[in-house]
């Protein structure tokens, strides 16, 4: 299955990490989307095995992204997961969208590969957003 995922992550407090070539970033208390995609027909880059994988403990996997690096943190939390099965590779449109209504980005954040501000968004709050994913 080809698509787009978004993972909805709750950082409980403010972290200074370093994020591969991104270097030291600082994350605020919150929610974080994070959009990717997986475009792969077989094998790891599938939809629902990079999922998996996203979701695994972080013991079983080699940091290889930009959300490994967060995902590792003890203050991280994934609270959602959303799942947009999809022949298209939606990642930068829906990301664009989502810009416009978060609270702010990590610039480059899963993005270095395109073209868009970042693929990490962060939102103070995220009750306010549930009815949009519903």
């Amino acid at each position: 299955m080809k698509g787009t995922y978004i993972l909805v992550v709750f950082i409980k407090k403010n972290i200074k990490l370093i994020i591969g070539a991104l270097g030291k970033t600082i994350f605020s208390k919150g929610y974080y989307f994070y959009i990717g995609s997986a475009m792969g027909s077989s094998g790891a880059p599938t939809l629902i095995n990079r999922v998996k994988r996203h979701i695994s403990s972080p013991n079983k996997k080699k940091v290889h992204w930009h959300i490994d690096y967060l995902l590792y943190n003890k203050n991280v939390v994934i609270n959602y997961l959303y799942i947009i099965p999809s022949l298209q590779k939606l990642e930068c449109l829906i990301a664009n969208e989502l810009l416009n209504i978060s609270d702010g980005y990590i610039k480059k954040f899963g993005s270095s590969d395109c073209l868009c501000n970042s693929h990490l968004l962060y939102f103070k709050d995220f009750k306010s957003l549930r009815n949009i994913f519903q």
